[in-house]
């Protein structure tokens, strides 16, 4: 009986250690199984072409604000928004009661000179009273044709309205009555560049521009001018953009994408898969693997480059960066590779 029992216990023991060895296992197995497993690539260094691209609205090359030089009633108005001028054409006539008046003064003033002058002639007339004569009337010349150039105005350049403030019969006052835009045979755009951009752009840069109009053209352009001041509230220069406009197909506020190449920089790059965005905000993520653990790191996004990153921080160059199974990870989670990607 004795033996038996021995027999028994022993027997009970090893049943007890097999199954102990296998929960062990089964632990083991879980463990591996829950371990995220994820593909990767290294990131690398490459020569990036830095464009920048810059968004701005049309604007006329010049723009001439019409008015008369004193308030005035509107006889005729000859215009409207979007009418084509010409140099020279009438935009409107003014009120010219005064203009009237200041010409019978003057046919006087006139009258009286010649008179003083024959006077002089003939021994009867001093000199003195022909020169204050002249005086007078070259005066009264003077303001009655500023007065005229204030009753008919006319386009002092080629262009489009842009604005017409009043109707006939109104009564002038600070607006200007029509706005006229030069636009051919160029316009302009007004693009805020960086401070550390600055140096890098020069009167006569090309740059290539978009317009949602044309979404299938592209234009060229040129820098013709860059502000010497700083927006202090923006922290940027403004530079001027002339496009040329023979074809009059370019209207004052149209939208446009301005691309200028600022030549190259060595760069990290990552494939596009790598990056992903933290819920909630606008910030960027990477994870980095490193001796069987990943980390999260925040990184600086430069231009897109087809399926890959341009990255300003955050990722060196020979990282090997996470591409697949990034939602089963978080910072410092243990992971293991299931392939490399190519570099």
């Amino acid at each position: 009986m004795r033996t038996k029992h021995i027999t028994y216990l022993s027997i009970a023991a090893a049943l007890a250690m097999a199954s102990c060895s296998k929960n062990e296992n089964n632990a083991a197995q879980k463990d591996a199984d829950e371990t995220p497993v994820v593909d990767v690539a290294v990131a690398h260094r490459q020569n990036v072409d830095q464009n920048k691209i810059y968004t701005a609205n049309v604007e006329a090359f010049n723009v001439n604000n019409i008015s008369p030089s004193s308030p005035n009633r509107i006889k005729t108005l000859t215009v409207d928004v979007g009418d084509h001028v010409r140099r020279g054409q009438v935009i409107a006539t003014l009120d010219n009661s005064q203009a009237t008046q200041l010409k019978v003064s003057l046919d006087q003033i006139e009258r009286d000179y010649n008179r003083a002058v024959q006077l002089l002639k003939i021994g009867s007339g001093t000199q003195a009273s022909v020169d204050q004569l002249h005086a007078q009337l070259q005066s009264a010349r003077t303001q009655y044709q500023n007065v005229l150039e204030n009753t008919v105005l006319t386009s002092p350049v080629s262009g489009v309205v842009t604005a017409r403030n009043y109707d006939p019969g109104d009564m002038t006052s600070s607006l200007p009555i029509v706005t006229v835009g030069q636009i051919t045979p160029s316009v302009k755009l007004l693009i805020n560049i960086t401070e550390s951009d600055r140096g890098k752009i020069t009167s006569g840069m090309p740059l290539t521009i978009t317009f949602d109009a044309f979404p299938d053209e592209e234009f060229s352009g040129k820098i013709s001018r860059v502000y010497p001041s700083v927006d202090p509230a923006t922290r940027t220069f403004q530079a001027e953009v002339t496009v040329p406009n023979g074809g009059e197909r370019l209207y004052p506020g149209m939208f446009a994408r301005a691309a200028i190449n600022l030549g190259h920089e060595q760069r990290v790059v990552v494939p596009d898969r790598a990056v992903v965005k933290q819920p909630g905000s606008g910030n960027r993520y990477v994870y980095v693997y490193h001796n069987g653990k990943v980390s999260y790191n925040k990184v600086e996004l430069g231009q897109r480059l087809d399926d890959a990153y341009e990255l300003l921080s955050g990722v060196e160059d020979g990282d090997t960066v996470v591409i697949t199974g990034q939602s089963r990870l978080a910072n410092n989670v243990t992971a293991k590779i299931k392939t490399a990607a190519k570099k």
